[in-house]
């Protein structure tokens, strides 16, 4: 094993031990910086440079990989840095990599029309529809992720409309159902004669629970609800997650709020939704800046 093999597999162990991050996480970080490592056949901390890092980012951008993917990349391996020069190891200041910007068409939104389209998808009264419905209307009111959204239990207190959700790094945050969600949900409950504590279940052809639904279901049922609401795009869950974000800031939620409810640790990852917000700003500017000049 390397020198940076080994200090690699020292960080991972710190992410999941110390810094008490999902076992996800720690997947996602090896996958980019070993892709890192096999890219630039570094041996030792010492040859990660400036000039190093720009050939990869070049590399990366000229796979056609999404700017939003390549930053991905580039935030493992600052984080993997801090580390390094954490412990006294010689190598790149991380302060020297800079993220790329990500544009308005790097972040999929619906929009309003096609999310109304969406949560009006399940009109049907059996427990597959009003599961799915619910999954569509809790989504839109809290935010969440979609781990986040498998590993809720059934036993919420729905007249509160509070969920206390651990998310990334073991946090814990509360989000709030509208009340559309709150009686989406209660229909949907009120068809349920299994005993499996998860909130929402994944269904077998004849409408019979088979355990708790997982996160590959919820992209299909979202996918399946999309094409028959006459959304042409692909639609999958985050998407409607950064619809939550944005339409908090559309209609005048600060960004402090934001973060909370998304459960970022940092502001600067809620900020990127700010960008999405300037179509709408540029609306309301055309619609009453200067009308008395008119």
């Amino acid at each position: 094993m390397t020198e940076i093999e080994k200090l690699l597999t020292d960080y991972l162990g710190y992410l999941e031990i110390e810094k008490n991050r999902s076992p996800k996480t720690r997947e996602n970080y090896e996958r980019y910086l070993r892709f890192f490592l096999r890219e630039t056949k570094i041996r030792s901390a010492k040859e990660i440079t400036e000039n190093l890092v720009r050939d990869f980012r070049v590399r990366l951008a000229r796979r056609d990989i999404k700017k939003i993917t390549q930053s991905y990349y580039v935030i493992a391996l600052r984080n993997f840095l801090k580390y390094l020069v954490k412990r006294g190891v010689k190598t790149l200041s991380p302060e020297t990599i800079e993220l790329p910007k990500i544009s308005r068409r790097d972040i999929e939104v619906l929009d309003y029309r096609e999310l109304e389209q969406l949560l009006a998808s399940s009109k049907n009264n059996d427990l597959r529809s009003r599961r799915d419905k619910a999954v569509l209307e809790t989504l839109f009111s809290t935010g969440l992720r979609l781990a986040e959204l498998c590993a809720l239990p059934k036993t919420l207190d729905l007249k509160r409309g509070e969920i206390s959700v651990r998310g990334k790094g073991d946090k814990l945050r509360i989000v709030f159902l509208s009340d559309g969600a709150k009686e989406s949900l209660k229909k949907y409950l009120e068809m349920r004669t299994d005993i499996e504590p998860a909130l929402f279940i994944s269904l077998d052809k004849r409408n019979k629970s088979i355990g708790r639904i997982t996160p590959r279901a919820v992209e299909r049922l979202i996918e399946t609800r999309a094409r028959e609401a006459g959304i042409s795009k692909r639609v999958h869950p985050h998407q409607i997650r950064h619809s939550f974000a944005t339409d908090l800031l559309i209609n005048g939620a600060d960004l402090r709020s934001v973060q909370e409810l998304l459960g970022h640790a940092n502001i600067a990852t809620t900020q990127i939704y700010t960008h999405l917000t300037n179509k709408e700003l540029r609306e309301v500017h055309s619609a009453f800046h200067a009308r008395r000049r008119k």
